[in-house]
């Protein structure tokens, strides 16, 4: 190992005994002790804290101060394959075209608009960089234009910590309204142009709550700032969420949870009407609505965990009136559905892979014969992209690989042809023929093939076992994890590393049952599923056993620390990024954020059974003392999703049982959330500081 490594030139920070602090904590439940020398670290703001994350960050700052070199080189890499003045495709909605700008030395994007036909002037809706000035971060929830075209409804949050502020522009003379309110998270407009509806969360635990409906220039006694409320939801597992139907017909109003959720509506022209439920919830069952001549089209698993598609009369909707309009093959999920007049795109998959079909709506509504659009790479992620419009004839879609950059396409149903619209511009003389992608099924433990895909750069790789080796994964809440092109990745590929991407149980990629054999009480399947695709791609040939370096992300980075638990020998590099690794202590605390809406994810640790579960992978509280992998675990002061004092507990203790000289590190940053830095530049910065560490730490020196 050079000497240049952090892990030759670092000794252990110092470190203030607990029982200095705070007394410890300790929780009896179901006849187990959980025992927490570190539960002062969750005391936001005291001076002891504070004292110690800083410290932490100096420690840090000291471990990498021989990478600087390295990080300015990795972020100059990373900057010359940014078009960093760019804008995106124009799309129409009602008589503009929108789109976004981008400029050289700016952190944030420009939100623009300029009309189809006059040839008047681009109007500049929202310049996030004025929002941010003098502001540490700054971030937009959401946008939304009126319908008459005039007033501005948007959202931001200037901590991190996802709570954030409505407010209404007058696109005319660019001023805000003084109209409004605090944190808001969906809204949606009616068509009067004045009427908006909105969601607010609960202070504590954040959970969306109620709906409000609020007139611009309006306060009322119920609500000083103008808001109506219009529903509040009791059940603690459920959130409130606020929408429109494609064809600005009907507002709708979605309560769920991870599993179940109901919808109701009301006429958009109509603002005052009472909101009518189209059918109760029960439990695990889903349904999503869209409107179109009088039927709603929804999707649900009422009958099939991989869903169908029913339509019901919009003066019925209830589930007696359901009819079946579409049921695809038994292992192919329907992942979404886009509306439109006289056409319908289906989002299924097909061996963990997105397919996009458009079907004619004939004109008894019945579906006419598919087009299918066709994708040539063997990994790769497609998804409908911006339509606004309901009596389009014209479908955009997206479509992106591991070696191809992002695409905008424009599908015509007329003629059945698609037309590349814009590829993402990737400069620095990048060729994407230098650059391969595979996709590869890996057997578990228990005999179930794991999709795996791979990118490498075809000059740095030969399939012996002595390239470096990366591996990300994610396994949790049904989310696929992104097949896509990055800029940011290509220093790594340059120098020579194999980047894999593991679709274990507990995503979405093969539709819920792949979730479902994943979480509650077979969550080690995430787990083992993991381990045993970092074997198969070492026996492969596809890395270097002693040069693997992994890497995850949230409750990714709750995979980071229980498979380096179950295999520290198997791995030289963690990167974890706001890991959630503090389980048990978390779903312990129901008014923490999530926690008792994530009960249908992790289980409910009040329950004997899922504490049992939880309580044998939580990476906090199976910490042994040995020898461990270099990590550098990375977390947010502000983070509202995975409270900053779980990484903070977890490399406190791990620093008193790790037994090897390879670096731990932690970085907080004091500034941010759950997503990291803000600006654009700053987040460069962030990606080319992992880059460093993991790089010195396998061996790849400059």
């Amino acid at each position: 190992m050079s000497e240049n490594t952090p892990s030759a030139r670092v000794r252990q920070p110092f470190l203030i005994p607990p029982a200095a602090r705070r007394e410890p904590r300790e929780t009896h439940l179901h006849g187990y002790t959980l025992h927490d020398d570190y539960a002062w670290l969750t005391f936001k703001g005291a001076a002891e804290v504070t004292e110690y994350l800083e410290r932490e960050n100096e420690y840090t700052a000291i471990a990498m101060q021989g990478t600087q070199a390295l990080q300015e080189t990795l972020y100059r890499e990373m900057l010359s394959h940014i078009q960093e003045t760019d804008e995106s495709v124009p799309y129409p909605d009602h008589g503009y075209l929108y789109f976004t700008r981008t400029m050289e030395g700016l952190q944030y994007p420009i939100h623009c608009r300029r009309e189809v036909h006059s040839g008047a002037a681009e109007e500049i809706l929202l310049d996030v960089n004025q929002l941010a000035e003098g502001q540490p971060y700054m971030a937009v929830g959401a946008m939304a234009v009126s319908p008459n075209g005039l007033i501005l409804a948007y959202s931001t949050d200037n901590t991190g910590f996802r709570q954030y502020t409505l407010r209404f522009r007058n696109l005319r003379t660019g001023i805000d309204l003084p109209d409004t309110e605090e944190r808001v998270g969906s809204f949606a407009w009616a068509s009067d142009s004045a009427t908006i509806f909105y969601t607010t969360e609960d202070e504590q635990t954040k959970r969306h709550n109620k709906l409000f409906r609020h007139t611009l220039g309006e306060s009322s006694i119920l609500h000083p700032d103008g808001g109506h409320l219009l529903l509040e939801e009791q059940d603690e597992r459920f959130n409130l969420g606020v929408g429109r139907t494609r064809d600005r017909r009907y507002i709708l109003v979605e309560s769920g949870s991870h599993t179940t959720n109901e919808v109701r509506y009301l006429p958009a022209e109509r603002p005052s009407a009472e909101l009518t439920l189209i059918a109760p919830r029960l439990d695990d069952q889903e349904y999503y609505p869209d409107h179109r001549d009088g039927l709603f089209y929804i999707r649900t698993n009422d009958t099939t965990r991989n869903f169908r598609l029913v339509t019901a009369p919009v003066a019925a909707p209830g589930r007696e009136h359901w009819r079946e309009f579409y049921l695809g093959a038994e292992d192919v999920p329907l992942e979404d559905f886009d509306l439109f007049h006289s056409f319908l795109v289906l989002s299924e998959r097909k061996a963990g892979l997105p397919t996009l079909a458009v079907h004619p709506l004939l004109a008894r509504g019945e579906l006419g014969v598919p087009i299918d659009i066709s994708f040539p790479e063997p990994a790769y992620t497609a998804a409908a992209h911006t339509n606004r419009e309901f009596d389009s004839t014209r479908f955009r879609y997206s479509y992106t690989s591991l070696v191809s950059p992002s695409s905008v396409y424009e599908f015509d149903t007329l003629t059945g042809a698609s037309t590349l619209l814009k590829q993402q511009t990737v400069p620095g003389g990048f060729d994407s023929a230098n650059y391969a992608s595979e996709r590869l099924w890996v057997e578990a433990k228990d005999g179930v093939k794991i999709p795996v895909s791979l990118v490498y750069r075809r000059d740095r790789f030969e399939k012996n076992g002595s390239n470096p080796l990366y591996i990300s994964g994610y396994g949790s809440y049904g989310f696929a994890f992104p097949v896509n092109f990055s800029p940011t990745r290509l220093p790594l590929l340059d120098r020579g590393v194999v980047m894999a991407y593991a679709h274990i149980r507990g995503g979405g990629e093969l539709g819920d049952a792949w979730h479902d054999a994943g979480k509650m009480q077979v969550k080690s399947n995430t787990f083992t599923d993991f381990i045993a695709v970092t074997e198969a791609l070492i026996q492969q040939g596809f890395g270097d056993p002693a040069r693997v370096a992994i890497e995850g992300g949230s409750a990714g980075g709750l995979l980071m620390g229980a498979v380096v638990n179950l295999r520290p020998d198997l791995y030289r590099v963690v990167l974890s990024h706001v890991p959630f690794v503090d389980v048990m202590n978390t779903m312990l605390d129901p008014s923490l954020p999530l926690t008792v809406a994530e009960y249908e994810e992790w289980g409910n640790p009040n329950e004997a059974d899922a504490f049992a579960t939880m309580l044998a992978y939580s990476p906090y509280d199976n910490l042994r003392a040995g020898d461990y992998p270099a990590m550098l675990v990375r977390t947010s002061l502000n983070d509202s999703q995975v409270m900053y004092w779980e990484p903070a507990k977890y490399v406190a203790k791990l620093r008193t049982l790790k037994r090897n000289p390879s670096p731990l590190l932690l970085h907080t940053n004091m500034d941010a959330g759950h997503g990291g830095a803000s600006g654009r530049y700053d987040y460069l910065k962030e990606i080319a500081f992992d880059y460093a560490f993991l790089l010195m730490e396998i061996g790849i020196e400059e």
